[in-house]
């Protein structure tokens, strides 16, 4: 018997996205509203679909995604690596297309820390000569 819901976990920075798929039109829900009116039109249309048009199943599955923590940003992309690793899970031949567009790298890239005796990470304080 053929499972019919996939399971997989996105991740950027703090935001943390729980992907399901499941066979169907293509419809986006993100904590349980339309993509669309979580996100706004401004990220759906080319970083959600992505992994679809990569692995050339577009509208063949539902995503029903929760996302934590993070800026919309960041939740974005969580949620295109994770919908890239649900994918893979349904077939593994879509690896290779995947991990040549880069969907399958967890960004690892992270806030700069602030420096003791400076303003913030690379600012430092106005240097007054006199």
């Amino acid at each position: 018997m053929a499972q019919d819901r996939f399971y997989a976990t996105g991740k950027r920075k703090n935001a943390v996205a729980r992907v399901w798929l499941t066979p169907g039109t293509g419809k986006v829900t993100v904590n349980k509203l339309d993509a669309d009116a979580y996100f706004g039109q401004i990220f759906k249309n080319h970083k959600i679909e992505k992994p679809f048009k990569v692995t050339e199943t577009t509208e063949q599955y539902d995503v029903m995604a929760t996302l934590k923590g993070g800026g919309k940003s960041a939740q974005v992309d969580a949620l295109c690596h994770g919908i890239s690793r649900a994918l893979l899970e349904t077939n593994p031949e879509t690896r290779l297309p995947l991990k040549q567009s880069g969907l399958l790298t967890r960004d690892p890239r992270r806030k700069e820390r602030k420096k003791y005796g400076q303003k913030g990470a690379r600012a430092k304080f106005q240097f007054s000569k006199r």
